[in-house]
């Protein structure tokens, strides 16, 4: 920059408001440093900006999968709000493992992010409390375990609930729940709301309805036999994540089990059937993390806050 700033005669503050474009540099001024910086091939030192800021200008976004639509969507979501704000974004993939977790996101927390956006698949994120002090960290989908910080997740209770009384509303009163992992909290609140809405209806809560680890088309094939193969069969079907969804359409291309999956996912809308889903708004989750992130780096010592956006069921055919 300072090369720059002695060959165009000027300041090396008048170099920076010209790379950044600041409106109020003269148009002459600009040609001419705009003219050396082409001469000079100038481009920014980041890790010298970064050494001088004490952090970069970029948020992290930690997630379990991120071809996942799903989460691929709030990445993309916050991707936008950083660009808009000057800064760009830094992704990468938890896995399903927890044990990679801490690993994972502190090898990111090391770049000195200005902030962390994460969904976590461990049970303990109580590691990530002594990062907290210099780098705001949101979580969003799944609610942190160990520590207090920013949340904001889908109501998985509630549109269970409304998915599950969908198909009780089409006259199905053996509905079978197909799911991943069990035990993360997403999940659990998931099968609460299928629960729920089979003890409202004066259903029992039969635990043969219930599957785990239905993520590939293999899985998904071998448990919808079973279901359907119990004395008392299932007629319909609750998946509760995209994933699930989708291996659930390539197992059920040859015979039509009526279905309502948690997610909406690419091409949903295109298939035959059309998928009828509950939208969790992934793009609405990934501005409010982003923009959480945003207003901590100006007010850091505010209150955590734990947001539940509404879902919505968006019906389509394959309900019926």
């Amino acid at each position: 920059m300072r090369d720059v700033a002695a060959r165009a005669g000027v300041s090396a503050k008048t170099v920076s408001r010209v790379f950044n474009d600041d409106p109020h540099v003269l148009p002459h001024t600009r040609e001419r440093v705009q003219r050396v910086m082409r001469e000079l091939n100038y481009v920014p030192n980041v890790l010298a900006t970064t050494f001088r800021a004490g952090r970069s200008s970029v948020i992290g976004v930690a997630v379990p999968d991120i071809v996942d639509p799903f989460f691929a969507a709030i990445a993309r979501a916050v991707d936008d709000v950083a660009r808009h704000a000057g800064m760009s974004t830094l992704v990468t993939s938890l896995g399903d493992d927890p044990a990679d977790e801490r690993a994972t996101i502190e090898s990111l927390l090391g770049r000195k992010l200005s902030g962390l956006i994460v969904a976590p698949v461990g049970d303990d994120q109580a590691y990530l409390e002594r990062w907290q002090e210099s780098t705001p960290i949101v979580c969003v989908d799944r609610a942190p375990s160990g520590l207090r910080a920013d949340t904001f997740t889908a109501d998985d209770e509630a549109g269970a609930h409304a998915a599950t009384a969908h198909l009780l509303g089409h006259g199905h009163r053996r509905i079978a729940y197909l799911g991943d992992v069990l035990g993360r909290s997403t999940e659990r609140a998931r099968l609460e709301g299928w629960r729920r809405a089979l003890r409202e209806a004066g259903l029992p809560e039969d635990d043969a309805l219930i599957a785990a680890d239905v993520a590939t088309p293999a899985a998904a094939q071998r448990e919808i036999a079973r279901v359907r193969g119990l004395g008392d069969p299932a007629t319909a079907i609750f998946s509760s994540n995209a994933r699930t969804t989708m291996a659930l359409v390539r197992a059920t291309r040859e015979e039509h089990v009526p279905l309502v999956g948690f997610g909406d996912f690419p091409l949903a809308d295109l298939l035959r059937p059309a998928i009828t889903v509950i939208d969790q708004s992934p793009d609405r989750l990934g501005r409010l993390a982003a923009e959480r992130v945003l207003s901590r780096l100006s007010a850091p010592t505010a209150e955590p806050d734990h947001a539940v956006v509404d879902v919505t069921l968006v019906e389509r055919d394959s309900c019926r």
